[in-house]
């Protein structure tokens, strides 16, 4: 993969933000598989996690909190999530969006795109 602007990981000059959604599949697991994500995402150097949803989300935040992401959002819904971003970022940031398709994050990726939003 090539480089950019000498970033060895091919990010050139925004935030890296994950706007990270519940798992909604892991049963026993699902508190420490969140909270898992969380500090893996401190360990590749998320600048921004916005945590969407309810108890799952909140130890997926606080486990990246603690890990060393710098900011952190918590938000209930979809629509919060995308409103927030519209409001904060910037021409070079890089965002994931990632959840269990039951979260339906992929609402999130339509409304900062302005495609219509589905699954409503």
């Amino acid at each position: 993969m090539p480089e950019a602007d000498g970033d060895a990981t091919g990010i050139a000059g925004g935030r890296r933000i994950a706007v990270l959604g519940e798992m909604l599949e892991l049963g026993d697991e699902a508190v420490e598989a969140h909270r898992e994500v969380g500090r893996m995402a401190a360990e590749n150097g998320v600048d921004l996690i916005v945590a969407v949803g309810d108890t799952l989300a909140k130890q997926l935040a606080l486990a990246a909190g603690a890990a060393g992401v710098p900011d952190i959002a918590m938000v209930g819904d979809n629509g919060t999530a995308a409103a927030y971003l519209a409001s904060i970022l910037r021409p070079d940031d890089v965002v994931l969006v990632k959840a269990s398709r039951g979260g339906q994050l992929w609402q999130i990726a339509q409304a900062l795109t302005g495609q219509p939003v589905t699954g409503l």
